[in-house]
């Protein structure tokens, strides 16, 4: 694809994925994310806590649940349950993946990911580099 309808269609769905963070529960953050594979929407998910508990995601001093899961996860494991995979996909992201995530990321077979906005740990973004995924930040919708 070429480079100027390439950032046009990175753009949509990096504000696809804006959008879907509105729908998390969590106070602190709001994440969304999308899984694209053959110019089609295989997967979403944002950060919240797991089918069949409170959608609270913080306790009473403002931190985050350890068991609240982060929207890149949930995405993964919505398409994982599917009839799809997510090899060859590409993630649009509105924060970057946490080190953890990433072995997710990487593990499943997504070979691009796009974000806005950085997390304050570079280590997966610098991990799955690394493994060869494509990364790319764009910040300006």
């Amino acid at each position: 694809m070429e480079a100027d309808k390439q950032l046009r269609y990175d753009k949509a769905y990096l504000k696809m994925a804006r959008e879907w963070a509105k729908l998390s529960h969590c106070q602190r953050k709001q994440v969304g994310a999308i899984l694209v594979r053959d110019g089609m929407i295989i997967s979403d998910g944002y950060n919240g806590t797991p089918s069949g508990f409170p959608n609270m995601c913080e306790n009473d001093e403002g931190e985050t649940h350890w068991y609240v899961l982060h929207a890149e996860a949930n995405a993964i494991l919505k398409v994982a349950r599917s009839t799809n995979n997510a090899a060859g996909s590409t993630l649009y992201i509105t924060l970057s993946p946490c080190k953890e995530c990433c072995k997710l990321i990487l593990q499943s077979g997504i070979r691009r990911m796009v974000y806005i906005d950085e997390y304050k740990d570079r280590t997966g973004i610098d991990f799955l580099k690394k493994a060869g995924l494509e990364v790319v930040q764009i910040t300006d919708l």
